[in-house]
C-alpha cells in the first residue's frame, strides 16, 4: 500500500521535536504540505521544514496563551488557503509533586492544561467550521496510555489532560461524522524523546522497557505510520477509534 497526500495542508503541533518531528516528516514523505508549529526550538523546526520541503513552513506559537493558540491556526490557512488536516500533538508532562508547594502545584496544573488540553480544544473549534467549509477534515489526537490506565502520582496533571483529549476526540467523531470530519487517537506510551527522558531518568530505563510487552522502548518512527495511515483516508470508519501503540504496556 502507498499512501499519497499530495495536495494536502497538514498542521503539526510541536512538530520541531520528538513524536511531532517524525510525524511530519512522514506525512511530508507522503506528499502532504506541513505546517511546522514550534513553541521556543525555531532552529529544529526551520532546518526540519528544509528537510521535509514541499512548502513545508515553520509556525511559531506559545501553545500556553490562548491568543497565541487561536491565532495559529489563522495564520496557517492565511498561508495555505485551507488545512485538510490537523494533528494536535504538541504536549507536555511535568513532573509535580502532590505534596509539594500548592501555588506551584496549581501552577503545573494549569500549564499543563492549557497547553495539552485546552489548545487542542482552540484548534479544534477553529477546524470544525473550516472543514466544515471545505467538505470535510481529518483530526489526529496524540493522547496517552496514562488517558486510559492513569499514572503515577507525579504526573495526575498529565493522565487528567489526556484523559480529556481522548473524550474531546470521541464527542467530535460523533457530532461531525456526517459532515466528513473525521477525529482519532493515538495513545503512544514510553516513546524515546526528550520530554520521556525526565521520567526514564527517574525510574531508569530497565524500569520502563520492563513494563513493555516488547523487549525495545517506542520510538517516535514506530507512532508516525499511524498518523499517516489515519490522514489519508483508507481508515475513516475508524472514527472516534482510540489506538494503541505502547507495546501493550498496560496490559502487559
Amino acid at each position: 500500500m502507498h499512501i499519497k497526500l499530495n495536495n494536502k495542508v497538514v498542521l503539526v503541533t510541536g512538530a520541531s521535536r520528538g513524536i511531532g518531528r517524525e510525524i511530519a516528516k512522514q506525512l511530508g514523505a507522503a506528499g502532504a504540505k506541513v505546517a511546522v508549529h514550534y513553541g521556543r526550538s525555531s532552529e529544529e523546526a526551520v532546518s526540519l521544514c528544509k528537510e521535509i520541503g514541499r512548502g513545508a513552513e515553520a509556525f511559531r506559537a506559545d501553545l500556553a496563551d490562548a491568543g497565541e493558540a487561536h491565532a495559529l491556526f489563522k495564520n496557517v490557512v492565511a498561508e495555505y488557503g485551507q488545512i485538510d488536516i490537523l494533528v494536535n500533538n504538541a504536549g507536555i508532562a511535568v513532573l509535580s509533586e502532590v505534596e509539594g508547594e500548592y501555588d506551584e502545584w496549581l501552577s503545573d496544573w494549569n500549564r499543563t492544561m492549557d497547553i495539552n488540553t485546552r489548545a487542542s480544544a482552540i484548534l479544534i473549534r477553529s477546524a470544525i467550521p473550516h472543514f466544515k467549509q471545505h467538505g470535510g477534515g481529518k483530526i489526529i489526537n496524540i493522547a496517552s496510555r496514562a488517558a486510559f490506565r492513569g499514572d503515577t502520582e507525579e504526573y495526575l496533571a498529565y493522565a487528567a489532560s489526556k484523559g480529556a483529549m481522548v473524550s474531546l476526540s470521541r464527542s467530535v467523531a460523533r457530532a461531525y461524522g456526517k459532515e466528513n470530519i473525521t477525529s482519532f487517537v493515538i495513545a503512544p506510551g514510553f516513546v524515546r524523546t526528550d520530554m520521556a527522558q525526565d521520567a526514564i531518568d527517574a525510574y531508569g530505563e530497565d524500569y520502563v522497557v520492563g513494563g513493555l510487552a516488547l523487549n525495545k522502548l517506542t520510538e517516535p518512527k514506530d507512532v508516525a505510520p499511524m498518523v499517516v495511515l489515519l490522514a489519508s483516508g483508507l481508515a475513516d470508519h475508524a472514527t472516534g477509534t482510540s489506538i494503541d501503540i505502547n507495546a501493550a504496556s498496560y496490559v502487559h
